[in-house]
């Protein structure tokens, strides 16, 4: 079992509001995002919010997964990503690994996190395992216990991506269709409905 850490706490600010309780495919992007990861089998499954969080824990349901507030959330997504995996240490001191994801990336499957999840188990050595798209590797991503203070050490907007694109330990890729498709702004939602109602 690989711990999941949701990164869900920004504002949506180039969207005009809460990303995390849009609704697309008859489920909120938030909502969808943890279903799949239940699928997937990840455990445990920690939310990480911060803003509009009393909203979120009104609309979204989030039995059975954990939720982590981030009080510095103003600060970007590396604040969340240090709260996430201090409470994932918390709870596991002794994990080997844990995979960050993000909720506005609505063609995330269970098969794509469970393709991340083998190839991580297919290793011999601790190794990062990161979603291929648009040329890139990114999240979601299954980072080892070993690049964890790596993680911790980000500060402010710079997210998982500066480790994926100097990784100190060997990174393997997956395919993930449809992976650079995210919801920042309004024209993201129009173009995500439209291919979903497609």
């Amino acid at each position: 079992m690989i711990p999941a850490i949701i990164l869900a706490a920004g504002a949506s600010r180039r969207l005009g509001r809460p990303k995390q309780l849009v609704p697309i495919m008859q489920e909120t992007l938030l909502g969808r995002t943890v279903r799949v990861v239940k699928d997937a089998g990840a455990n445990p499954i920690l939310v990480v919010l911060g803003a509009y969080r009393d909203e979120i824990t009104g609309g979204v349901d989030l039995t059975g997964v954990q939720t982590i507030f981030n009080p510095e959330w103003e600060q970007g997504i590396a604040s969340s990503i240090r709260a996430g995996l201090i409470a994932v240490r918390q709870l596991l001191p002794d994990v080997a690994a844990a995979m960050l994801l993000v909720c506005d990336q609505p063609w995330l499957s269970a098969d794509h996190l469970e393709r991340l999840v083998t190839a991580f188990d297919e290793r011999s050595k601790p190794a990062i395992v990161a979603s291929a798209y648009a040329g890139v590797a990114g999240i979601p991503a299954i980072f080892p216990a070993s690049e964890f203070a790596a993680l911790l050490n980000l500060r402010g907007d710079e997210g998982a991506r500066r480790l994926l694109r100097a990784p100190r330990c060997p990174l393997i890729t997956v395919t993930f269709e449809g992976g650079e498709v995210d919801v920042d702004t309004p024209a993201d939602l129009e173009n995500a409905v439209r291919t979903s109602e497609g």
